[in-house]
C-alpha cells in the first residue's frame, strides 16, 4: 500500500510517500518539504501568529493534494514540539481541520521517542542488543534506551537546536559567555536523565538520527548523502568536540557555506552541536551511529504494524481516517 506521512516540525512541514506492507521495508517514493520555521512565529505570549497559523494552512493543504495525488491510501499527519507547545494549539489544529480536512494529531514528547526508537530498532535488528537513541529536532531532544522494540526509558526534553537559539544567543556568533551559560544549563538538565538511563542498563550500541546529527556527522567526516542512506556514518566524542570549538567561532552566515549544512537552519547548528555534545558526556557515549530512519519511519512501522488486511488502497489522502489516535493507543498498550 502507498502510505503518505506529513510531519509538522518546529522548521518544516514534511511530507513523505512511502510504498510499504506488513513485514516489509518501506521504499521511498517522494518527498516534498516546506520550510515554515513555526517556531519563529510564536507571539509574546506564546501562541502561534496569524501569518504562521495561515501559512501552516496552506503548506498542509499543498501536502494534502500532493499525497492524494500520489494515489496515498492514508495520510498520517502529525506535529510535533511547535504546535505541542503553542498556547492556541487546539485552535490552529481545528483551523487546519476545518480548511484542509486534514486532522493533524499532536504527539506528546515521549512518544516521538517511542517511534525514533522502533525506526531504529528496526534498522539495525535485534543483534545490536541494548539500544540508546538521541534525536534533536528545532524543539525538543528525545532519549530512548531499551533492549526492546518499546524501550524501557523514553525522555523528551525542551532541549530543540532552534529553541535554545532562541532562548540562549542574543550574538552571532554567540559570546563566550552565552555559550558557557548554555552548556552549564545543559548539564543542569541531562544530569537526572542520565541517571535513569543508566538504571535502565549501559547500552551496547549508541545511536543519533535526524537532520542535526547527520550534519554534525558529516562536518567531521562522514560520507555525505548522496552515498546513499546505507553508508556507514558515525560521530565521535573527539570529533565534536573539535568542530565545537570551530564552529562557535562562526557566523550563521560563514556555517551556511559549509557543506551538510542546510542555509535555512546554519543559525541553529552550535545550539545543536552543544546539545549533542552536552549528551554524550552526560550519557559517557563516545560515539554515535547515524541512523538514517527517525520519527516518520517509526509512525509508517508502527502503521504497519496495526494493519488487518482490510484498508481500502482507493481511497484518497483527503478522506483517510487519521491513524495517529490508534497508534497512540497501541504504544500505551504496549508500554503498560
Amino acid at each position: 500500500m502507498r502510505l503518505g506521512v506529513l510531519d509538522v516540525g518546529s522548521n518544516t512541514v514534511h511530507l513523505l510517500v512511502v510504498d510499504a506492507h506488513r513485514g516489509g521495508h518501506p521504499t521511498p517514493m517522494t518527498s516534498d518539504k516546506t520550510e515554515l520555521r513555526l517556531a519563529e512565529n510564536l507571539d509574546v505570549s506564546g501562541a502561534l501568529t496569524k501569518a504562521g497559523a495561515d501559512a501552516l494552512v496552506r503548506a498542509v493543504q499543498r501536502a494534502s493534494v500532493a499525497a492524494a495525488a500520489a494515489g496515498c491510501a492514508d495520510l498520517l499527519a502529525f506535529a510535533t514540539s511547535a504546535l505541542r507547545d503553542a498556547a492556541n494549539s487546539a485552535a490552529v489544529l481545528a483551523k487546519v481541520r476545518d480548511q484542509t480536512g486534514v486532522a493533524l494529531q499532536v504527539l506528546p514528547g515521549e512518544d516521538e521517542a517511542r517511534y525514533t526508537f522502533l525506526a531504529v530498532r528496526r534498522w539495525y535488528g535485534w543483534s545490536a542488543g541494548r539500544l540508546l537513541v538521541l534525536d534533536i529536532g528545532g524543539g525538543s531532544l528525545e532519549i530512548a534506551a531499551g533492549l526492546d522494540e518499546h524501550p524501557a526509558v523514553a525522555e523528551s526534553l525542551p532541549m530543540g537546536a532552534g529553541r535554545l537559539t532562541r532562548e540562549w544567543f542574543r550574538s552571532d556568533p554567540p559570546s563566550r559567555r552565552e555559550i558557557a551559560a548554555l552548556r552549564d544549563h545543559l548539564d543542569a538538565q541531562l544530569a537526572p536523565v542520565a541517571h535513569r538511563l543508566r538504571r535502565a542498563g549501559e547500552p551496547e550500541l549508541a545511536v543519533g538520527t535526524s537532520k542535526t546529527f547527520r550534519s554534525l556527522a558529516r562536518l567531521t567526516g562522514a560520507a555525505p548523502s548522496s552515498a546513499g542512506p546505507r553508508v556507514h556514518r558515525s560521530l565521535t566524542d573527539v570529533g565534536l568536540r573539535q568542530l565545537a570549538a570551530f564552529i562557535t567561532r562562526m557566523s550563521s552566515g560563514d556555517l551556511a557555506e559549509l557543506e551538510g549544512v542546510s542555509p535555512s537552519r546554519s543559525h541553529q547548528l552550535v545550539a545543536g552541536a552543544l546539545v549533542a555534545e552536552a549528551s554524550m558526556r552526560a550519557l559517557r557515549v563516545s560515539q554515535l551511529e547515524i541512523c538514517p530512519w527517525a520519527l516518520r519511519e517509526g509512525v509508517i512501522l508502527r502503521r504497519l504494524d496495526t494493519l488487518d488486511g482490510t484498508v481500502q488502497t482507493d481511497r484518497s489522502a483527503q478522506d483517510a481516517p487519521s491513524v495517529l489516535g490508534r497508534l497512540t493507543s497501541y504504544e500505551a498498550r504496549c508500554t503498560g
